[in-house]
């Protein structure tokens, strides 16, 4: 008979460390993969919000003051009838800034403000601080084709327009303007609040039908600011890039020859969970204010300067 042979001892406690070493290598593999998946997955998810945030604004900046087939200033002297306000509304500040045109001041179609309480304009109560608010009111897209069955609706107001003139309108009935189109009539506002346990942020729009109503639009929008490019010489060239925090009436108003025709827009997109591996301490610049933090989020800044181009002109 052959003596069987097994292994010894040591070569057993050898073969193990080995082993251990093997794992060990693999795990640490595994785990800085898994890592940086979980990075690359939260650094686009902040690309996705951010540049989505930054192009709805810039959009709806780019149209603002669009009035369809009216070559004039908006003014409530130019149409034949106003409707009364939505229940809620949302009202700015100056003299005439609700949502529809009064006789009394510059109609301002296009304001901002920084946030310094939750409560604004009478229809927002859960602001962010800190962050701005954006009110926008235009026209929208084409024109509506009347012929259609169902085209308008009791849930809109709606403009008909010819170039002198023309209605503020809600419900089907189409009142009887010469020469002209009807086109929906648009009031949006923009803000930042918080939602949930954890205080995930959220870009919120305001939109008119038969009154002002507000829907979450885009998760992890921590922060928005507006820079206003202002012509202050009517020669169609921004003189001075100004925040809502030190924009004046005369300014909003378009006073002594001054214009709003352009605007910087700043987007500071955070992750919506916690990375405890991270320390966030960086200091971003949105315009004129930095802002600085010492938590475990990941955040991205966005901006973008669009032309304000239908503010350039008081006829077209």
């Amino acid at each position: 008979m052959k003596k069987q042979l097994g292994y010894t001892i040591i070569e057993i406690f050898i073969a193990l460390a080995i082993g251990l070493v093997l794992f060990a290598g693999v795990l640490s593999i595994f785990v800085g993969m898994k890592t940086t998946s979980v990075e690359t997955s939260s650094y686009g998810e902040l690309q996705e919000n951010g540049r989505f945030a930054l192009s709805i604004l810039s959009e709806d900046l780019q149209k603002a003051d669009f009035w369809g087939d009216y070559t004039g200033t908006l003014s409530r002297s130019a149409f034949v009838a106003v409707p009364g306000a939505p229940a809620p509304d949302c009202v700015g500040e100056g003299l005439n800034n609700a949502t529809f045109p009064t006789a009394l001041g510059h109609f301002r179609t296009t304001w901002g403000k920084t946030a310094t309480t939750a409560a604004n304009m009478g229809c927002i109560t859960d602001a962010v601080i800190g962050s701005d608010i954006l009110q926008i009111k235009r026209v929208m897209g084409n024109a509506i084709d009347t012929t259609v069955a169902g085209a308008l609706t009791n849930n809109n107001f709606y403009m008909v327009t010819n170039t002198s003139g023309g209605q503020i309108f809600t419900g089907a009935a189409l009142p009887v303007v010469d020469n002209s189109r009807v086109w929906e009539y648009q009031h949006h506002v923009y803000y930042v609040k918080t939602e949930g346990s954890n205080n995930v942020p959220v870009l919120m729009q305001g939109r008119l039908t038969t009154s002002m109503s507000f829907d979450p639009l885009i998760d992890g929008i921590e922060m928005i600011r507006f820079m206003y490019g202002v012509d202050t010489d009517d020669d169609g060239i921004v003189n001075a890039y100004i925040s809502a925090d030190d924009m004046t009436d005369d300014l909003w108003d378009r006073g002594s020859n001054s214009r709003i025709i352009a605007a910087k827009i700043y987007v500071l997109a955070r992750s919506v969970k916690i990375d405890n591996k991270y320390d966030n301490k960086n200091t971003y610049q949105l315009g004129d204010l930095a802002v600085t933090f010492d938590d475990n989020y990941r955040r991205l800044l966005f901006s973008s300067t669009v032309s304000l181009f239908n503010a350039r002109v008081d006829s077209w």
